[in-house]
């Protein structure tokens, strides 16, 4: 079983050689910009950044003259080198450096590390490779504004992004799927295909659904009802607002208060808009007595949540202030929990095979005992107790998954799970989360076999994640082009003269009929401009009428890729198009 994340002798090395090539890039920067001011700059994925306070914005042509420099000092292959100092004496070596005097001051130790190379030095904790020559194939991308240490209230910097690989093959293998990624972007497709938008009279992260996003809404919530359906969830509603006092009850204040919209003051009562479902479904579960037989109660809900993300920390639908959740939780026995928390995994696995997901891992995110009482609920036995029951249920029914430290919900551990893109970046689509903290809290129980009062342990689960954030990634999966069943539009009759619109409004009223999305482009101009508009859109089927279709009750169809169908019978073609859509097949 894989429980540990195996990370190779390789990868470090790359790893200090992307963290070695940020410490160079400063150094050019410096060289050109001596007045220049440092942030930060670590290693990342495929890469490094550094952020910098300058007395100009950046242009490409200085990314192009910064790669110079930074060619030059690998050039010279200089050492990288160690060195411990007072942090006294660290503040005299950066007086010139307010961010650094910032970090300087935030460190608890009495020393404070600094690498040099050559006449640059930072402060570093390392590693670095040997020296500047280790540093292979690397290209300048990208600059973007980036707030000091995340904080929408501390100076805008400028970050400079660089990717680095041990080959130039490798690098340029990445680069191509950099293109690719700027084709298949969501925040391009989405407004390219008129899915969503934002608006800053509205505000941040708070996106607007246009018609065509909001019918792939509907579409995954269908799917997402009847799935639920079918596996025992019972739907309820909840108000987008609560009284403080919940969110006291359930633990959530102060432990959440940073993630959280100010409270709203109305007749000396506050309110906060919800960051989360959960407190309402724990008042509904008290709301009756229950007992063994109504368990496992599974309540759903596609609530909308409010969280106060951080500025800098906002990308598009992936991560957003407003999002539409598809949550639920599971109040079950401790004997039922197994079988309801692998039941979930299944339901993961299911959706993932419906959207062709097939690069995911599952991460066990477990508790830091020195969190304890601060960023964790303070029961240290019911944290062992339920670790260890969620790695029994994924090894008993030989789910691979990984182990992460300090990364647990507040209320307990965790199954995230991490899915990779077809570009190749990754995040959290789906999480199922067990919480041991709030039947205690709001003294939930039941009923048990033999009459005793018992307390339910939960499951907290969102398999689709939200709206937004898995929009985002089906944008990008599928490059805009959806299979039929989700795309916004699936049917757009094109009739090549005026004398061929009665018949076109004839199929689109029995499209209609059978409720599939259909539009007609009834505008002057000539039938390959229509279809190439439609292309545009990505509209999966292009119904094309002329005389020989009228005359016939025939359609010739025309795929988004180019083929091209024939002398169709209508009513033929109308049962092809209602199958696909029914059993969420292609086109």
């Amino acid at each position: 079983m894989n429980n540990e994340i195996n990370v190779t002798e390789k990868d470090l090395e790359l790893e200090k050689m992307r963290h070695s090539a940020a410490h160079v890039m400063a150094e050019a920067v410096l060289s050109i910009f001596p007045d220049a001011k440092f942030g930060i700059g670590p290693a990342i994925e495929n890469g490094f950044y550094y952020d910098f306070d300058l007395p100009r914005t950046l242009t490409p042509d200085d990314l192009s003259f910064i790669t110079d420099k930074m060619n030059a000092v690998i050039s010279m292959n200089l050492p990288f080198l160690h060195e411990e100092m007072t942090k006294e004496a660290a503040c005299k070596l950066f007086s010139a450096q307010p961010y650094k005097l910032e970090l300087i001051k935030d460190i608890e130790d009495e020393k404070v590390s600094i690498y040099r190379q050559g006449n640059f030095a930072d402060l570093c904790r390392g590693p670095h490779v040997d020296s500047t020559g280790k540093i292979k194939a690397f290209k300048l991308v990208t600059v973007a504004g980036a707030y000091w240490r995340g904080d929408e209230n501390n100076p805008m910097l400028q970050r400079i992004y660089g990717v680095a690989f041990n080959t130039q093959e490798e690098l340029q293998q990445h680069l191509a799927q950099l293109e690719e990624a700027k084709k298949r972007d969501h925040r391009k497709l989405g407004k390219e295909l008129e899915i969503f938008i934002f608006d800053d009279e509205i505000g941040q992260g708070l996106p607007l659904w246009l018609p065509n996003g909001a019918a792939m809404i509907e579409e995954i919530e269908k799917l997402a009802v009847e799935t639920e359906f079918r596996h025992g969830y019972v739907r309820v509603r909840t108000p987008h607002v609560s009284k403080e006092d919940l969110f006291k009850h359930s633990g959530h204040l102060p432990y959440y208060a940073d993630s959280m919209y100010p409270p709203m003051d109305l007749e000396g009562v506050r309110y906060y808009v919800k960051p989360m479902n959960c407190p309402m479904h724990h008042k509904i579960f008290s709301s009756k007595p229950r007992s063994y037989r109504d368990l496992p109660l599974r309540l759903a809900e596609y609530g909308t949540c409010y969280r106060y993300e951080k500025s800098g920390e906002l990308f598009g639908l992936m991560r957003v202030r407003s999002m539409q959740m598809n949550d639920a939780h599971i109040y079950c026995s401790e004997k039922q929990f197994e079988q309801e928390f692998t039941d979930v995994i299944k339901l993961y696995l299911e959706y993932f095979k419906l959207f062709k997901i097939t690069e995911y891992s599952m991460r066990l995110s477990t508790h830091d005992p020195a969190g304890l009482g601060k960023k964790y609920v303070n029961n240290a036995e019911l944290w062992l107790k339920t670790e260890d029951m969620v790695r029994k249920a994924m090894e008993h029914n030989n789910i691979p998954y990984y182990e992460v430290a300090n990364e647990a919900a507040f209320y307990g551990p965790k199954i995230d799970v991490q899915v990779k893109s077809v570009i190749g970046k990754e995040f959290t689509l789906a999480t199922n989360q067990v919480d041991f903290a709030q039947s205690e809290r709001f003294e939930l129980e039941f009923t048990n076999e033999s009459g005793q009062k018992e307390r339910p342990l939960i499951i907290h689960r969102a398999p689709l994640s939200t709206h937004e954030r898995l929009i985002g990634f089906l944008l990008e999966q599928y490059a805009g082009a959806f299979p039929v069943w989700l795309s916004p539009v699936q049917v757009v009759i094109l009739p090549i003269a005026d004398r061929h619109q009665e018949y076109a409004m004839k199929l689109e009223s029995v499209f209609k009929s059978r409720n599939i999305r259909v539009e007609s482009n009834y505008q002057q101009g000539t039938v390959n401009n229509k279809i190439r508009l439609a292309q545009a859109k990505k509209i999966p089927y292009m119904v094309i009428v002329g005389d020989k279709e009228v005359a016939n009750n025939t359609v010739s169809v025309r795929l988004r890729d180019g083929e091209q169908k024939n002398d169709l019978l209508f009513a033929d073609f109308l049962e092809l198009i209602t199958k696909a859509i029914e059993e969420k097949t292609g086109n």
